[in-house]
């Protein structure tokens, strides 16, 4: 038998007939075998787990050796004898040093084979006698964590007596020698890990053998007052110290402060380095030592000693309070140092660190009251304050991310929640008054999570059942014409009252406001925002105007459509999409060819520009680039041919007839929206699914716009051409509208003749640059998880915009300005530029984790994404509302009824944590409690809907704050 595995893991067979013949060698380990069989399987196992040349060959030893143990136990006995373990651990195994990591786990296996035998108690004496002298030679971080883990899982091998004094003495001596050269976080990782490992067992070995602690302690006292310059112990001494009972304290200080023979070099050696120890962050009590250590010299009147340390490690002390995760210990010790400091004023003009505004302004975050967390407290008790990036989460109120990832994309929309928190609004019951309410919590609330509670009464749409997901594109649709439907209303109201309000009313103020400029758009004459241009808060912000020409391709009359828009609904091309089988709900027509505009390469393909032709009879290959949200808004922009069954009315031909149709937008909005239409229906399982196309996000774009006073012949010409290979479209995949102001209701259909044909046109390419993404995590519109990633986008990114040239004029990028336009949006990359909100949860992230998201999480796609317009080079700048006739460059002042509110929860949110903190304290003592933390949703996908996921700050798992 052993012949045969021998030869098979040697062999070059595929890997599944490997592991087909190994399943029958162990399940042969169940009938009768031969002692001999039995020795020479263990021999060859023993050789492949210790000196296998893959993965493969070790998985197969530990397999087959498990199996023949489990069955034939005394021959696994006789072969794992008291020789074999001594020769393993004196002389190694072949090529295997003594020393390697590998024996200690193979005999740590092979002890857990044999732990019901009685030759693990046989073997116990002469295992305590080796492991003693492993410890005494010095060994790695890494050893003496499997060593500690073999003496954990088998305590009859730990030495006794005076044995078990020198183990403990030598394995403190060892602790002195775990220097930690790793700077990589992995590494780190598994230092803390060894280290801590190694301490639970001294921890262990104390409450046991109680005798072995002050002998422990004294080796301790004796490696820190160490003199020997070429010696430095480690700081992972630290991790010894929480393990050691408080009860000790005084009797043990005063033992060491009142020992004539100790030096005070000696004692000011020791004291410089228990403070050292303050930088180790998995270490409880260490601040209570020093400062009964501090207080035990000046009882016996050690001034010098005191004097020495203080002035020598005062500002290293003060270092410490720059991280979180040790800023609790080294603030008790250095307010302890420096009030008992009171002979000289040398301790406080020392030169200390003066840090710069945005560290002040960390600090001050840090520290304030509900930052703080009590060290006595365990760890799911802790009291955690707001997150680090100073942003609020949203609790989730059951099922509602769609509404929390919203609320979040439009707070991040710099310049339109600087004007809803402009506004002057008296009345209480508007939707406007709500969410600039909730706008004012996010940004000055302690709390670590907001409950918006309240706005989500007033904002959900009616046929939204409450607790289930919903679709955050409705979701946002509807509450942008809900907000302009009311200022439509009010103005209304103010211009048929008969007797005009005061200033203050909330109409006229709310008018007032709004009618503000917003942006001076440069790309059409008119101006974007004069005063008393009746445009409300939501068109000024995110109203855009898309106009759709048709040609009647029989008589050539031009018929042409100007319509509002607040989002554009990008469909996917069907051949992108056809892998997931439906095709896109909004795109019906079943002949739609590949993307225009695509990208591959770095260059525009020019078979990927046209449509193919229904009924041509033409077969060309189909190219499958990678999909970006440029090409989608070409598709979306490009093109049409309707005939067969979406042939278009002539009116002038009164039947139906083939004709073009064209979409051009002549309005650019402040903040684009685009909404990626990712839920199609399969109309042969009668299904809605999603489709998970990777969609490149780039951080900046052009949306090509047409001027006005341009007509709709002049500048129908110049689009894209080839009629007879275009394809259909449904017309369903319309720009989602505002409801029509009365000028809208009136607007009507100019039809003209082909023959008027202005001079040719050129499109502008009006740039814009990425603000934030809603994210779906998920297969389906009514399950899953929503979060969002968001920046501060300013309207001055130094992007400046360019006529576009006439063969891109319905591109929305033009490839040979890519390079520049991602070297000016670098700064978008930055890693403290970018935050991801997951309902409570808010986190530093950064451009790159945005764009790698899907590949990462292939259920986690884009939905929703906010672009916000840059200023054009040459033109006047437009960078916050208009309060009082002068514009904010900041965010506007708190309005003191908003200010009284958010006082009055901070100061109710202080005693709710006073009043817990007092509850957890009576508790602690009685029991232990866990809970899971509020915002728990949906299905928790890789975007993290429950406590275990996403990033976040703190905590002695966060390996990047250790301070070495």
């Amino acid at each position: 038998m052993d012949k045969i595995l021998e030869a098979l893991v040697s062999s070059s067979h595929p890997l599944t007939v490997k592991r087909a013949i190994v399943k029958k060698v162990t399940e042969a380990a169940e009938k009768e075998v031969t002692e001999e069989q039995c020795q020479a399987l263990y021999h060859l196992t023993t050789r492949l787990i210790l000196l296998g040349e893959d993965a493969f060959q070790r998985q197969v030893g530990l397999q087959v050796q498990e199996a023949y143990a489990r069955y034939h136990r005394d021959e696994f006995a006789r072969f794992f004898s008291k020789e074999y373990v001594l020769g393993l651990l004196q002389q190694g195994y072949g090529s295997l040093d003594r020393r390697d990591p590998a024996i200690l786990d193979f005999l740590h296996g092979s002890l857990r084979l044999l732990i019901s035998c009685p030759a693990v108690l046989e073997m116990a004496p002469l295992l305590q006698t080796e492991v003693l002298r492993i410890i005494c030679e010095r060994p790695e971080p890494a050893t003496c964590a499997k060593l500690a883990t073999i003496l954990t899982d088998f305590p009859q091998c730990v030495p006794r007596e005076k044995a078990g004094v020198l183990f403990c003495q030598q394995l403190v001596r060892t602790f002195a020698y775990f220097h930690c050269p790793a700077t990589e976080e992995r590494e780190l990782r598994e230092y803390v890990t060894q280290v801590t490992r190694v301490s639970v067992l001294l921890q262990g070995i104390w409450k046991a053998e109680p005798a072995t602690l002050l002998p422990s302690l004294q080796e301790v006292f004796a490696i820190i007052s160490s003199t020997d310059p070429s010696f430095e112990p480690s700081i992972a001494l630290a991790s010894l110290v929480q393990h050691i009972p408080l009860q000790m304290i005084t009797v043990l200080i005063k033992s060491l402060t009142t020992d004539q023979n100790v030096k005070d070099a000696s004692m000011t050696q020791a004291l410089c380095r228990m403070i050292d120890w303050l930088s180790w962050p998995l270490a409880n009590h260490v601040d209570t030592w020093v400062i009964a250590l501090l207080k035990g010299l000046a009882a016996v009147q050690k001034f010098t000693i005191l004097i020495d340390v203080t002035l020598l490690k005062i500002e290293q002390v003060f270092n410490r309070l720059w991280y979180p995760i040790v800023r609790q210990g080294a603030l008790v010790v250095l307010s302890h140092m420096l009030l008992s400091f009171q002979h000289s004023p040398e301790a406080f003009h020392l030169e200390l660190p003066k840090p710069n505004e945005e560290k002040i302004k960390f600090v001050l975050n840090q520290s304030a009251w509900t930052s703080q967390s009590n060290s006595f407290a365990s760890g799911l008790l802790k009291i955690t304050g707001k997150s680090e990036t100073g942003k609020t989460g949203l609790v989730n109120l059951g099922n509602t991310c769609y509404m929390n990832s919203i609320i979040q994309i439009l707070f991040m929309a710099t310049d339109f929640r600087r004007h809803v928190m402009s506004l002057h609004l008296n009345g209480s019951n508007t939707l406007m008054k709500k969410l600039q309410l909730l706008f004012a919590f996010l940004a000055h609330t302690q709390r670590a999570a907001y409950s918006p509670r309240s706005f989500l009464e007033v904002s959900r749409p009616p046929w939204f059942t409450a607790g289930s997901q919903q679709d955050c594109s409705e979701y946002l649709r509807f509450l942008l014409d809900r907000l302009h439907e009311e200022e439509k209303t009010l103005s209304a109201l103010q211009v048929t009252s008969s007797k005009p309000e005061p200033a203050t009313t909330s109409a006229e103020t709310l008018q007032a406001a709004t009618s503000q400029p917003v942006a001076d758009m440069p790309t059409h004459p008119a101006p974007v925002a004069a005063k008393g241009d009746g445009r409300t808060l939501v068109e000024r912000m995110f109203g855009g105007r898309l106009s759709t020409t048709i040609r009647c391709l029989q008589c050539h009359s031009l018929s042409e459509k100007e319509e509002p828009f607040t989002d554009l609904s990008l469909a996917f091309c069907p051949s992108m999409s056809k892998c997931h089988g439906p095709t896109d709900e909004h795109k019906s027509s079943s002949s739609v060819g590949p993307c225009q505009g695509a990208v591959n390469g770095g260059s525009e393909s020019s078979e990927g520009s046209v449509k193919e032709g229904a009924g041509t009879g033409m077969e060309r290959p189909v190219v499958e680039p990678t999909l970006s949200v440029p090409d989608l808004v070409d598709y979306f922009l490009a093109p049409e041919i309707l005939e067969n069954e979406n042939c278009y009315f002539c009116e002038r031909c009164a039947s139906l007839q083939r004709a073009k149709k064209v979409m051009q937008v002549v309005m650019a909005p402040e903040y684009l929206i685009l909404t990626l239409l990712r839920f199609s229906y399969d109309a042969t399982c009668h299904v809605r699914r999603k489709i998970l196309d990777n969609v490149g996000i780039p951080l900046h774009m052009s949306l090509p716009l047409r001027q006005h006073g341009i007509s709709a012949s002049s500048s129908f010409s110049t689009a894209a051409t080839s009629s007879s290979s275009d394809s259909p479209d449904s017309g369903e995949n319309l720009a989602k509208k505002l409801k029509p102001s009365q000028k809208e209701d009136g607007m009507t259909e100019n039809r003209r003749n082909s023959e008027t044909n202005d001079s040719d046109s050129e499109m502008l390419s009006v740039p814009y640059v990425l603000s934030s993404v809603v994210v779906h995590s998920g297969m389906s519109s009514e399950s899953g998880h929503y979060y969002s990633y968001g920046r501060n986008a300013s309207s001055t990114d130094g992007y400046v915009a360019h006529p576009c040239p006439k063969d891109l004029e319905s591109s929305s990028l033009s490839e040979s300005s890519t390079a520049t336009q991602e070297e000016m949006g670098c700064a978008g990359n930055k890693s403290m530029d970018w935050f991801l909100f997951n309902d409570s949860r808010v986190s530093f992230t950064n451009f790159e984790s945005l764009q790698n998201v899907t590949s990462r999480f292939p259920k986690d796609t884009a939905y929703v994404l906010i672009y916000r317009k840059q200023e054009v080079s040459g033109q006047p700048g437009n960078s916050g509302p208009v309060v009082n006739g002068s514009r904010l460059s900041g965010e506007p002042p708190l309005q003191k009824e908003l200010m009284d509110a958010i006082t009055k929860d901070n100061k109710l949110f202080l005693q709710e944590q006073e009043l817990n903190a007092r509850a957890r304290a009576l508790q602690a003592t009685s029991a232990s409690c866990s809970f899971r933390p509020n915002g728990s949703d949906d299905n928790e996908p890789p975007g993290s809907c429950g406590p275990s996921g996403g990033g976040g700050g703190g905590g002695f798992n966060t390996i990047s704050r250790l301070v070495f």
